[in-house]
């Protein structure tokens, strides 16, 4: 489950608002990621996640050492923290920057 969403540009996009903070993110990834959204707030595990392969589930390092990450394209990421089934500080980011 979703419990704690990081910034206004990631609960913008999941809320489907159309703000200048929703706008940082492509517009045309906002489905994408408003659905992988949705499969993180009803994962029940982590290994979940997993599926569709397409995913990407990886494990971070360096400055996000802890984190998880699924791929919306090759530039951008939904950013998480998992903890007793639960993701924190859900963030959209720009994993090039």
């Amino acid at each position: 489950m979703l419990r704690s969403i990081a910034d206004k540009t990631t609960q913008d996009v999941y809320d489907g608002v159309n703000s200048r903070h929703a706008r940082k993110l492509p517009r045309s990834l906002h489905d994408k990621a408003r659905r992988l959204l949705d499969q993180i707030n009803a994962a029940p595990t982590l290994e979940c996640l997993r599926m569709p392969p397409g995913n990407r589930l990886e494990m971070l390092h360096g400055d996000l050492e802890g984190c998880w990450s699924i791929r919306i394209n090759d530039q951008w990421r939904i950013v998480f923290r998992w903890e007793a089934g639960d993701a924190l500080d859900v963030r959209i980011m720009d994993y090039h920057r």
